[in-house]
């Protein structure tokens, strides 16, 4: 081993310690818990937003978008943005420590590329709703920027093909996320050891209905990125907005969108419950 290896090896370790020691890592469960609050008060609003849609309300997107008007509409709006601001910060915060560390019994290549592109995510989240803060709500939602990046891929040499595979994934991402719900498989990354048989009961049912929801608007959403790439139409795409709305419009009716904002709901709990219970 060259001496230049050992100085990396070296600063990579010193690098790794400053992160992982008992302050530095209690501070970054604070971050990951105040960012698990700052998902589940948008997922509550956006899951209000769609049962108003459903009964007929008009004036709201049901996506982020719609959940930050809603939150400037209210009394210290101003002041509740900028501390979601600081709450999705934080997310990115503590998901770029995990890509950095590792997950506690988990430190495989493949879970840290994962958290290191929810850390991008939220670091985009977070950039977003500062700049709807500080402009006083302007900003496109989540239909016009899905359609408008269909446009610039289906632009791109083979893009078709690309926008394809995306509406693939995103199927496939949706349909994972709903089996996992079902498996219950988030119940491992709680400490269900400190809840009672009770709180334990309520957190499941939260997670398992959340979670379906969750994973069938994120499949739904690749249906139709997919339908795009087929009929080379941009317009095809559709936000969460969009794409709640379309619940509304199968045989089932409105009752189908309730279900399902009623389900969007109870993941916003289930993030809140996650902030207080999650395996940091």
């Amino acid at each position: 081993m060259t001496s230049s290896q050992v100085h990396r090896r070296a600063g990579s370790g010193g690098r790794r310690r400053l992160l992982s020691g008992p302050r530095e890592r209690a501070g970054l469960r604070g971050a990951g818990r105040a960012g698990f609050v700052a998902r589940g008060i948008v997922y509550v609003l956006v899951g209000a937003l769609a049962i108003r849609i459903a009964f007929g309300g008009r004036g709201g997107q049901a996506d982020r978008q719609g959940a930050l008007h809603e939150v400037a509409s209210q009394p210290f709006g101003a002041q509740m943005l900028w501390i979601l601001v600081v709450g999705f910060g934080c997310m990115a915060l503590w998901r770029a420590s995990l890509a950095v560390l590792g997950e506690a019994g988990n430190t495989k290549p493949g879970k840290r590329l994962l958290n290191a592109a929810r850390a991008a995510f939220y670091a985009s989240v977070c950039w977003g709703t500062a700049a709807f803060a500080a402009g006083s709500g302007s900003g496109s939602g989540s239909d016009t920027q899905s359609q408008d990046w269909t446009a610039h891929a289906l632009k791109l040499p083979a893009g078709r093909f690309l926008v394809g595979v995306v509406g693939v994934a995103m199927i496939a991402v949706g349909v994972g996320v709903t089996v996992r719900a079902l498996r219950r498989h988030f119940l491992t990354k709680l400490d269900t050891a400190r809840m009672s048989r009770r709180t334990r009961d309520a957190v499941t049912a939260l997670g398992l209905a959340g979670g379906t929801a969750r994973g069938a608007v994120l499949a739904a959403a690749g249906v139709f990125v997919l339908v795009a790439a087929a009929t080379f139409d941009p317009h095809r795409a559709k936000g969460l907005d969009a794409t709640l709305r379309s619940f509304a419009q199968t045989p089932a009716g409105p009752w189908l969108l309730v279900l399902v904002a009623l389900g969007v709901i109870l993941f916003g709990g289930f993030s809140f419950a996650s902030a207080r219970w999650r395996k940091l």
